[in-house]
């Protein structure tokens, strides 16, 4: 008998409780045998009614006003209730026959039950009867058999047998057996249980089946009945009957070039009928195997995986052949064969190649187009299109290439005009593309060298030049240099100097001047006069030492500037002795604006040299007379009066504007007298005053050609120079180191939208203005809207 108590975590545990159960068997025996059995049901509803204590006792139920039912020190009391009342047993919890009395085929729960007032002890047994509430199992849900494929038929092979928790007809009766042609199950009876075993029929073969599946059903007696499964996995043991068998005869594999080391070429596989050491293939290179096949691909013996061991370049071998075997671990070994063809594919991984064969490093620059300055080929070890080569010349540069009859042969050919005043140097890039997925390139560069050739002539900066130059200039002394430039170089650049010289008559003054034929520095041999010439020209020619040279020439238009070295010469009062007189007699009775008289002078210097000034030096009665400082006029300041003196004596200074200015003196004496003696004096001077102003005027018409004709020129010159520029180019006076602050004289003008003033500054030897450059030009606002005006120094 078994019994519950409860463990830890409030789980049941089962002990063995015969003890227990001899002791209350030992107490019936000795006190009072049972005297009430109930019986009910496994897993029976919980308070369901067992059974009336009282009354089965026979006690009389209305007389139990006073009584008490109680179960007292049973184990399985908790099953059981008893009404403490009216004495009905019924069950206290669910009960599972299995649990309480595994193993029993008789299970009783025995009770002790207590009635108070007065005390009783009775004893009552409760059989707990099965119900078929569980199937039959198997120790495990699989058993596997190894059978020797030349096993004998008849033999047998022991089953697990079924057990079945609950007893009588509902424990395990029968076993069957899935359908086959092989198998059959057969039972034997032990004293406990139906012990199945599985009994070979025919021969097995296992290359023909290695492995059978089958299942074995066990089934009890309850109504309708239950049933447990276990499947039987029977394996066929192997002998060594079969040799290995490769999947192909011959493999076909296709692998990249350059695969890297360890890449898995493929992996062969063979098979063998048999199993265990007979069926335990190892993979091995035929014994005639090449060596460079070893040293490219390694085997593994075990999975048959081929996989990279060196370089493979498609470059060197485009297919490969390995000779394998398979051999098992039978005794005796058997063995097969096979082959595995491994083809090569071409990766582009070759970068072309570009080699000069032949070139020219310097080519001179009048080469015609079209000529072969090298010739250049290209390969490629690659094949097909990634092989293929595709050349261009990068940048525009004027070279070419163009394919020979040959492949991948060019020609580098010159496709337009070199000029190395403007590239000297050329670096030509030369790239080669092959075809191939990504395309691979090679770059290359040529340096090609231009040579001169002497196709450019000297040229000067400006053409005509103009130099203006200071009268009284120190023989022998530079006063000009000319320069010229060749873009070309070395001899080809080299560039002499010399005057053209003219037939030696009054105008040429090439016979006056010498050059330096290397640096082109002038020399005048005389000093000029500006009073003499005021201008001249000539050519200086350029050449350089090409073969054969070129030439050009240049023309200098020469202005000689004046310089104040002429003094003012007074021409009335008449000069005598470097100093001059003259004598008015004018009516006392003039009034105030009277013209007494005029100082005539001239200067043969021009502009500001020539700008003549009168002041009175000296005078014997300021508030008589005053002298026009511009014209030379002396009037009356106002009325004679009786007290004034009869004669009044003026020193006139007559001096020029230079920078150091010259001057001359003159007296002139007034005398009063009367009226009519003034009239007669005035017919006697005026004789003398025609002869005079004949004279003076010869003077000033001179002058005045003189100037006239330096003006006109100037006026000429500006206007070339505003014709050679545009309209808004404006510039700045800049005053030059040369200017001593003197201006000759102004002349205004206007072009376009700017005015423009000239001016005649002294200048030094050697200064010169050229054309259009305004360097003599002063800008002036224009006071009436946004235009610049200029001044223009001339």
């Amino acid at each position: 008998m078994f019994c519950f108590t409860m463990g830890e975590r409030g789980q049941r545990r089962r002990v063995n409780c015969c003890w227990m159960a001899g002791i209350l068997f030992l107490g019936f025996g000795e006190l009072v045998s049972a005297q009430l059995r109930y019986s009910v049901p496994e897993e029976v509803q919980v308070g369901s009614v067992v059974g009336n204590v009282a009354k089965d006792l026979g006690l009389d139920i209305s007389t139990l006003t006073d009584r008490r039912f109680r179960i007292v020190s049973g184990p399985n009391d908790a099953l059981f209730q008893l009404n403490q009342n009216n004495g009905v047993l019924y069950i206290g919890k669910t009960m599972d026959r299995e649990e309480l009395c595994d193993g029993i085929k008789v299970c009783l729960i025995h009770l002790k039950i207590v009635v108070e007032s007065p005390l009783e002890i009775h004893y009552a047994s409760v059989e707990i009867t099965d119900v078929n509430d569980h199937s039959p199992t198997f120790p495990e849900s699989e058993q596997r058999l190894e059978i020797a494929e030349n096993t004998p038929p008849g033999t047998r092979f022991q089953i697990h047998a079924a057990r079945d928790p609950d007893v009588g007809t509902h424990s395990v009766r029968i076993y069957k057996l899935s359908s086959n042609d092989i198998f059959d199950i057969e039972i034997r009876d032990s004293e406990e249980d139906k012990i199945p075993f599985l009994v070979l029929k025919k021969l097995l073969d296992r290359e023909q089946k290695a492995e059978h599946r089958l299942v074995l059903t066990a089934l009890d007696g309850g109504s309708p009945s239950k049933s447990g499964s276990l499947n039987l996995t029977i394996t066929v043991l192997d002998i060594n009957d079969n040799r290995p068998v490769f999947s192909k005869d011959i493999y076909t594999v296709l692998l990249q070039e350059n695969a890297q080391i360890g890449t898995l070429v493929i992996q062969i596989n063979a098979t063998d009928l048999d199993e265990g050491s007979n069926s335990n293939i190892e993979f091995m290179f035929g014994k005639t195997q090449k060596k460079k096949v070893n040293d490219l691909f390694e085997l593994d013996s075990v999975t048959g995986k081929i996989r990279v061991k060196g370089e493979v370049d498609f470059e060197d071998a485009e297919m490969y052949r390995l000779d394998l075997q398979a051999s098992d671990k039978g005794q005796p070994p058997s063995t097969g064969q096979s082959r595995v063809v491994i083809k090569i594919k071409d990766m582009n991984d070759n970068t072309p190649d570009i080699e000069v064969t032949s070139l020219s490093n310097i080519v001179p620059e009048d080469l015609k187009p079209g000529t072969v300055i090298s010739l250049i080929s290209v390969t490629d070890r690659d094949s097909g299109v990634n092989g293929k080569v595709i050349c261009k010349i990068l940048g525009n540069v004027p070279f070419d290439l163009t394919p020979s009859i040959e492949e991948n042969m060019y020609s580098l050919v010159t496709k337009g005009r070199l000029d190395r005043e403007v590239v000297s140097h050329y670096d030509i890039t030369i790239t080669a593309t092959d075809c191939g997925e990504p395309p691979l390139s090679t770059v290359k560069t040529l340096s090609v060298q231009v040579s001169d050739v002497n196709d450019n002539r000297p040229l000067f900066s400006q053409n005509p030049l103009e130099l203006y130059l200071v009268e009284n200039n120190g023989p022998g002394a530079s006063i000009f240099s000319v320069n010229a430039a060749d873009n070309d170089m070395n001899e080809n650049a080299a560039i002499t100097y010399h005057l053209v010289r003219g037939d030696g008559l009054l105008r040429d003054m090439t016979s006056f001047l010498n050059i330096n034929s290397e640096t082109g520095d002038i020399s005048a041999l005389k000093s000029f006069d500006f009073e003499t010439l005021k201008t001249f020209q000539f050519q200086v020619v350029a050449t350089d030492s090409g073969t054969p040279s070129l030439s050009s020439n240049v023309t200098v238009h020469v202005f000689i500037l004046d310089q104040n070295d002429n003094a003012p010469v007074i021409l009335y009062p008449v000069s005598s002795n470097g100093s001059a007189e003259g004598v008015e007699e004018i009516p006392r009775n003039v009034n105030a604006g009277h013209l007494v008289t005029k100082v005539r002078a001239y200067d043969a210097d021009i502009g500001y040299n020539g700008w003549l000034l009168f002041s009175l030096q000296e005078v014997t009665a300021h508030s008589l007379f005053g002298l026009d400082r511009y014209t030379g006029r002396i009037r009356t300041l106002r009325s004679f009066t009786e007290t004034d003196e009869a004669e009044h004596k003026l020193l006139i200074l007559v001096k020029d504007n230079g920078n150091v200015s010259l001057s001359a003196t003159a007296t002139v004496v007034v005398k009063l007298v009367e009226p009519r003696e003034a009239f007669a004096a005035a017919d006697v001077k005026s004789a003398t005053k025609d002869d005079e102003d004949n004279n003076v005027t010869f003077y000033l018409m001179i002058t005045l050609g003189s100037v006239s004709t330096l003006f006109l020129i100037s006026i000429i010159v500006l206007i070339a120079m505003q014709c050679s520029k545009s309209t808004d180019y404006t510039s700045k006076y800049l005053q030059e180191t040369n200017y001593d602050g003197t201006l000759c004289h102004s002349i205004q003008y206007r072009s376009g939208d700017k005015r423009y003033m000239l001016v005649g500054p002294r200048m030094s030897i050697g200064s010169t203005i050229v054309p259009g450059s305004h360097a003599n030009t002063l800008v002036l606002p224009d006071r009436r809207g946004t235009s610049t005006e200029n001044f223009a120094v001339n």
